[in-house]
């Protein structure tokens, strides 16, 4: 039993991922402005609307934006859920080793339960509960931002003949 442990672990092949130079140069126009847009109101206004997650959350919209986990579902719901679930783990118990990984444990959980999974997201209660913030956190930038993500990449990605975003809503 132990060695078929370690066997699935050696793979079965090379990667499947294939190099396409309109994609890449789509994930940098999507992601640089989106990003920027993020960070300049962040600058221009006295919101915060960026955090780390969100250049994650670009990499899937734009890179793999037919994914399941790219949907606007998953990136606005899994975003929300996950960082109210870091906000609640917070102010209930506090920052903690343990709270990061409470926070980022049912984090995972109800995001599956939901089916608003966002692997970007999973880091959210870890930066909630970093940061110590406030219930305005989900609004701005949680909520807002991730808006602003899928909005832009529904423009960006469309503007592509050969795609079409998002595969679904619901």
């Amino acid at each position: 039993m132990e060695n078929n442990f370690f066997l699935k672990m050696k793979g079965t092949g090379k990667t499947p991922l294939r190099v396409n130079g309109k994609d890449a140069v789509t994930g940098l126009i999507g992601g640089f402005i989106t990003i920027l847009a993020l960070a300049s109101l962040t600058a221009y206004t006295s919101s915060l609307w960026l955090m780390a997650p969100f250049g994650a959350s670009c990499v899937l919209v734009f890179s793999a934006w037919n994914a399941p986990l790219s949907q606007p579902r998953n990136v606005i719901g899994g975003h929300f859920i996950s960082a109210l679930t870091g906000i609640v783990v917070l102010h209930i118990f506090g920052a903690h080793p343990w709270t990061f990984a409470l926070g980022t444990g049912l984090a995972i959980c109800l995001m599956m339960l939901t089916k608003t999974t966002h692997p970007p997201a999973g880091a959210d209660p870890i930066v909630v509960i970093q940061g110590a913030y406030a219930w305005s956190y989900l609004v701005f930038p949680v909520l807002i931002g991730s808006v602003i993500i899928v909005v832009i990449a529904l423009v960006i990605n469309n503007l592509r003949k050969n795609r079409q975003y998002p595969a679904f809503w619901l």
